[in-house]
């Protein structure tokens, strides 16, 4: 089971494993907002399961950070569809190929079957009369910077609402 750590302003801040988030409760930097319904429980203590934490004192986040490019991200910003037939994609194609200067960006990747990126090849989709279903572009949100929140608890509905619209 893993926890969403909220900062101390409710903002998303962070996935964490179970283990961790019981460490930060006992050590009284952080505070359980949403439990589980079965609890740890040990010899000598029963604590409620977090599901999400919430921090003592606010922790000074990065201005402006960017979601990085992987080939996990690209399929989830395109729902797992292809972006040239609207299949099912396994597969990420470079729009602008490698070979003709395309760089591995949010712009310039998109998801794709194997069947359309075996027939594209090293062509762009103007030369193979095809058009994009999808925008492509950087997705943002805390559901983006958060690692594991792609597998979320529906515990954590409240404090992650992008996460729906994802």
């Amino acid at each position: 089971m893993r926890t969403l750590v909220l900062n101390a302003g409710y903002e998303p801040l962070a996935v964490v494993p179970l283990r961790r988030a019981l460490v930060l409760v006992l050590a009284g930097k952080a505070n359980v907002v949403v439990a589980d319904e079965v609890p740890v429980a040990s010899t000598t203590v029963t604590l409620p399961r977090p599901a999400v934490i919430v921090l003592n004192r606010y922790v000074r986040v990065p201005f402006g950070r960017s979601v990085p490019v992987s080939r996990r991200g690209v399929l989830r910003r395109d729902g797992h569809r292809c972006g040239y037939c609207n299949r099912p994609a396994s597969t990420v194609d470079h729009v602008l190929p490698r070979s003709r200067g395309g760089r591995d960006s949010w712009e310039n990747l998109v998801a794709c079957c194997l069947r359309c990126n075996g027939v594209k090849g090293d062509r762009t989709p103007e030369e193979m009369g095809w058009q994009l279903r999808v925008r492509l572009r950087a997705p943002h949100g805390a559901a983006w910077l958060l690692r594991g929140s792609e597998h979320r608890s529906p515990l954590w509905g409240g404090y992650l609402p992008e996460l729906d619209a994802a």
